[in-house]
């Protein structure tokens, strides 16, 4: 695939906003487009902070020609400003508040909702195009989460800190203590963590709102009810009805949605549209530039050849 120019003084950049939704505060990355053909609303994996995808929504508002308006939604809780006095939220719970949003914000917009979600937020996306398939066109789920792979052994760790009070209560504490250093050294030690290939943009989403005491509890407690919640095999009545309007991605060495899923998927729902990235990205594809990159163009894409609406690439 073609190298695409990200500079950010040659394309538009998200907007940041904040949003009340059933009475508690979410942020928000949008890009809204003058003349927008469609909204495209996108759901993040867990962790549920948006800035995190920052450079892949920017890519793909530039891959989609600035003909499709963009909105990007965190987790309730999952930010640093945004801790909800304390109260944890469970996986439902997230689902509900993105309806609520949709409901809220473009409950009288005509303008058709393209959903793309990644990883858990992939599963919420279904769940939100259950409930609302008059107003989505569209449905995209990138390295999807959709149901829990027995033969993950760090699925098997995260489980059990996430069970535990004790457990998920030190990595919290841990996660806040690491937060509260000053910001030269949390910067250098978040970055010897993570790794080199990891984009400023995801250095600084880590150091600025996931390292905080109640966003770490409630990264754990919405962990824990993932769990329990995919335990059940995938909605595959509500997949082949909509087969048309739905295309999953997934990655070629992925135990959050390991190939056994795709190929499962592909025997139960004949011809739906099911891919597999071979560029040696990650799951959590955003925190690299080539990630955001490629799976931004794979999804314009998509929109493209299901919605059959002309772009300027």
């Amino acid at each position: 695939m073609e190298k695409v120019n990200t500079e950010s003084s040659q394309r538009t950049q998200c907007v940041d906003r904040r949003c009340i939704i059933s009475s508690f505060s979410v942020d928000l990355l949008e890009i809204l487009s003058k003349k927008p053909l469609m909204h495209v609303f996108f759901i993040p994996g867990n962790p549920g902070i948006v800035s995190y995808y920052r450079d892949f929504i920017e890519d793909l508002f530039e891959n989609l020609g600035g003909n499709a308006s963009i909105t990007a939604i965190s987790h309730t809780a999952q930010g640093r400003k945004a801790v909800a006095n304390g109260r944890l939220f469970s996986l439902q719970e997230q689902i509900d508040h993105k309806v609520d949003f949709i409901e809220q914000e473009m409950g009288t917009s005509e303008i058709p909702v393209v959903l793309v979600g990644h990883s858990i937020g992939a599963y919420i996306g279904l769940e939100v195009f259950k409930r609302m398939q008059q107003k989505v066109k569209l449905y995209v789920g990138l390295y999807p989460f959709l149901t829990l792979n027995k033969d993950s052994s760090t699925q098997s760790i995260i489980g059990m800190v996430a069970r535990s009070p004790i457990l998920s209560g030190a990595v919290s504490l841990l996660a806040s203590l690491i937060g509260s250093l000053p910001a030269r050294i949390t910067e250098t030690l978040v970055r010897r963590l993570l790794g080199p290939s990891w984009s400023f943009t995801a250095i600084d989403a880590t150091c600025n709102y996931l390292l905080g005491y109640h966003t770490m509890r409630n990264v754990l407690y919405m962990a824990m009810t993932e769990f329990r919640e995919l335990s059940a095999e995938p909605d595959w009545v509500f997949i082949r009805q909509k087969k048309d309007q739905i295309a999953f991605l997934f990655g070629d060495d992925d135990h959050w949605g390991p190939l056994t899923h795709f190929e499962e998927i592909s025997r139960q729902v004949p011809g739906i549209d099911l891919s597999i990235e071979r560029e040696g990205l990650t799951h959590g594809f955003s925190c690299t530039v080539a990630g955001s990159v490629w799976v931004a163009r794979y999804v314009a894409d998509v929109i493209r050849n299901k919605i059959g609406v002309e772009m300027k690439s």
